[in-house]
């Protein structure tokens, strides 16, 4: 380990190690005045120590920041809420290397073929793990752009996972036990995919596939080119797309009829993924998506597949039967799907199969026919109200009191990582404040088990 690497995880370590102590401190004092321990987590002690190490974390930068987006997003199930709504909070703006930094790693990947690119020295976008160059290629004129990893990432990316759960063991916020030691390796896994680059090369040339052979009178999908000959182990090369983040001012004028149209094809693809492809973007991030206008329309442009998911077919069969089963509403179905899941075992508690069963039923909600949906969240028609149901505030506040609860197991990473995609498509239907029936576009997959477009 490098000098450099070795004072990050000093730093990280000593943080920890520090929260670890006012917390174990503030827990005796407040058993001691006759407090639940368990309230310990929202004291003012833990929310200024959760701050403490996302500011740590922000600091380092790099790998510790991923990995704390990573924790922020799948760790629901079994982080405390103050430290999860801490890590909500880290900052994704990344300074981006200066180009005589990053130019060297591009020649090594590309050699005589950069001379082929005319390349803008400023990145258009920094993240954690990679930044992102404006290119052209010369002899066609053609607009691309380079995703570009860091330095080193690929050296230190293990060293700073592990510095990273060391950090939150000392802090004694996260739990022991077998069953969550292999949901952080896999976890591990899937951060590693999300630098292997020649992996969502294929992967984004198989979607681009899928998707141009989608009826695009119902469903506007696009998926950029790759250009592999510009691509190697640390540089992603892909066709230039422009257009609307979600969030965009140009995106929310747009009439009800469109941003309806556009949240629809977003729920349709997430079913589109699950029951068809066998391919699932896990990461719900909005900078994963553009909204560009086309001569048809407005579509969907899919961008980043470094933590595209394959699941298992026996994954995904039962998945299905827990989306099936949980809009018929057929509790012992959704069971034995969760059991099938490794959610839930034959000898669970019948108190940890409800808590599951709350959860499911909270997040079907939007899918659900109308009867079925509280009232407050339809509106005249009794079509949902994404944007105002508080539908994301109410799950995310039982997937809490279930962490809290006795009886609670850890789920695998898969259904983690697929409840929080699913999360992110309703939050993204939600900023788009649009309106429809999402009952029938979930019946339309659920009765025949596809519903391929």
């Amino acid at each position: 380990m490098n000098r450099n690497a070795w004072s990050r995880n000093v730093s990280a370590g000593m943080a920890g190690l520090r929260a670890g102590t006012v917390l174990a401190a503030d827990g005796v004092i407040r058993r001691l005045r006759g407090k639940n321990a368990e309230d310990a987590n929202a004291s003012r002690f833990a929310k200024k120590e959760a701050r403490r190490l996302v500011e740590e974390l922000g600091r380092l930068k790099g790998t510790y920041v991923k990995v704390g987006q990573m924790m922020a997003l799948f760790g629901e199930h079994f982080l405390p809420s103050v430290l999860t709504e801490a890590l909500h909070h880290l900052d994704t703006n990344t300074e981006p290397l200066p180009w005589d930094q990053i130019k060297p790693l591009l020649d090594r990947d590309l050699g005589h073929r950069a001379d082929e690119l005319e390349i803008d020295p400023s990145a258009i976008a920094a993240a954690s793990l990679a930044q992102v160059h404006r290119a052209c290629i010369i002899a066609t004129g053609e607009q691309i752009c380079l995703k570009i990893q860091y330095p080193g990432l690929a050296e230190v990316i293990d060293a700073d996972f592990d510095a990273v759960v060391r950090l939150l063991k000392l802090a004694q916020w996260l739990p022991a036990g077998r069953d969550f030691d292999d949901w952080l390796c896999s976890l591990r896994e899937h951060l590693h995919n999300e630098i292997d680059y020649h992996r969502e090369a294929a992967i984004a040339r198989e979607i681009r596939q899928y998707t141009q052979v989608l009826d695009r009178s119902r469903l506007r999908l696009a998926v950029p080119q790759v250009y592999s000959q510009y691509s190697g182990s640390h540089v992603l090369a892909l066709e230039y797309i422009d257009g609307y983040r979600v969030g965009a001012d140009y995106v929310q004028a747009l009439p009800l009829k469109i941003r309806n149209e556009l949240g629809s094809a977003m729920l349709d693809l997430f079913f589109i993924e699950l029951f068809d492809w066998g391919l699932i973007q896990t990461d719900p991030n909005f900078g994963n998506y553009l909204i560009r206008t086309t001569a048809d329309g407005e579509e969907l442009v899919l961008l980043d597949f470094g933590s595209v998911l394959r699941p298992e077919q026996r994954f995904l069969e039962q998945l299905c039967r827990v989306i099936v089963s949980g809009l018929a509403g057929d509790e012992e179905e959704i069971v034995d799907g969760l059991i099938g899941l490794g959610c839930l075992s034959t000898s669970s508690e019948p108190e940890a199969r409800q808590l599951f069963l709350d959860f499911c039923e909270h997040l079907l909600e939007p899918l659900q026919s109308k009867e079925k949906i509280p009232a407050s969240c339809l509106n005249a028609d009794g079509h949902y109200q994404w944007a105002t149901s508080g539908l994301m505030n109410r799950a995310a506040k039982k997937a809490a009191e279930n962490a809290m609860s006795r009886h609670f197991t850890v789920p695998g990473r898969d259904f983690a990582l697929i409840t929080r995609k699913l999360s992110g498509v309703f939050t993204f239907i939600a900023v788009l404040n649009a309106e429809f029936d999402g009952a029938a576009i979930a019946q339309r997959y659920c009765d025949g088990g596809s519903g391929s477009v």
